[in-house]
């Protein structure tokens, strides 16, 4: 362009122009835009993020496309920032009116969240980053993340994204597809998640399962932490499955072997066992002999002389001796006696009698035969 021509060139703020790099400064870049004097592109108009120098941004010979920003005594301002801006809002709120889900690196971690560029500048408040607390943001910086778009209002320049948001809705999607495969009977493995005086919560893997606390244990449980602990990998069948309300029935007792598991190679007839009395019936007591397991002692079998009723001689809770009868695994039964045992001591307390009554008999008579001796003499 001729000197003339250049001269020619009206210029004024607002103004769209195209320019040539032609030197770097300190703290502006010269551009050629084809009017009498070189356009001052200033460091704070490079980028919306802040420029540590002209060169992190621009080189010598870059064409760029600049707003012109102010027009006094033949100095032209021009700034990069306000035309990468014009571009990027539309941007922004296509992605926004979408609800994308995009990449952003990390430019700056500053209190309260990180900064990012995304045409303009961009915050992530330190709420939106995760979905758990994090302490130290340091080493986000330079990171690239996926977020959204949560609030966008180009008056007051203000772009809020969130990281957050995206996982939570990964998390939705996961959770969902999960909730649609369960059924009941399945047997899968879950962390425990947080224990509650009703039972524990069990992470299946994006949802969570509650066992409530009879569903922990073949024994009875007063506290969950009797069976297990947070982050324990436990094995739970399903019992139900809530869709609509996301509510989800595990057993954990289901998976384990039951009280009654070759019973027969833990208790044998002819056994001696301490029990429990459980309950009472018309004919007969109900003894536990190990958690989950009880024995009948039928009505015929609890003493030696003729009862009319149980509670004649026992009561719930109290602690008795019992003699094993017979064990049947498949019917999950066991017959126990304590008239057997009673009878065994007494047999045995007469024949110590008898052993005493004859000892004491030889000793008499040993005792006569030497008053005897004595006398004779």
């Amino acid at each position: 362009m001729s000197e003339e021509n250049k001269e020619l060139l009206e210029v004024n703020v607002g103004d769209e122009v195209k320019g040539t790099v032609v030197k770097l400064e300190d703290k502006q870049v010269l551009v050629d835009i084809g009017y009498k004097t070189e356009g001052i592109l200033p460091i704070s108009e490079l980028s919306s993020l802040h420029v540590e120098a002209t060169s992190d941004v621009v080189k010598e010979g870059d064409i760029l496309t600049l707003k012109v920003k102010k027009v006094e005594d033949n100095e032209v301002v021009l700034s990069k920032k306000a035309i990468d801006a014009d571009i990027a809002w539309g941007e922004l709120e296509q992605k926004f009116a979408n609800s994308e889900v995009f990449e952003t690196e990390i430019k700056e971690v500053v209190k309260g969240g990180l900064v990012v560029d995304v045409g303009v500048r961009g915050f992530i408040p330190a709420s939106l980053v995760e979905t758990y607390f994090v302490e130290d943001f340091s080493e986000y910086k330079g990171k690239t993340l996926t977020v959204k778009i949560v609030d966008l209002n180009k008056e007051q320049n203000r772009i809020i994204l969130s990281h957050r948001a995206v996982i939570e809705a990964e998390t939705d999607v996961k959770k969902n597809t999960l909730l649609q495969s369960l059924e009941a009977g399945q047997i899968l493995e879950g962390t425990v998640q947080r224990l509650t005086n009703f039972g524990a919560f069990v992470d299946l893997g994006g949802i969570d399962g509650l066992v409530h606390i009879s569903q922990l244990s073949h024994k009875h449980v007063e506290k969950a932490s009797e069976v297990v602990s947070e982050g324990d990998k436990i094995k739970v069948e399903i019992l139900s499955v809530d869709r609509d309300n996301e509510r989800i029935s595990l057993s954990h007792k289901n998976t384990l072997p039951g009280p009654w598991s070759n019973i027969e190679e833990r208790i044998s007839a002819g056994e001696i066992l301490e029990g429990t009395v459980k309950r009472l019936v018309n004919f007969g007591a109900f003894v536990e002999l190990l958690p989950g397991v009880e024995g009948l002692v039928h009505i015929s079998q609890i003493a030696n002389r003729h009862i009319g009723t149980p509670q004649e001689v026992l009561e719930v809770g109290q602690q008795v001796s019992v003699k094993v009868l017979d064990v049947n695994e498949k019917d999950e039964r066991i017959s126990l006696s304590i008239k057997e045992i009673e009878q065994a001591q007494a047999e045995k307390e007469y024949k110590q009698y008898e052993k005493d009554e004859e000892q004491s008999g030889f000793q008499l008579s040993d005792i006569i035969g030497d008053k005897l001796d004595k006398f004779k003499k």
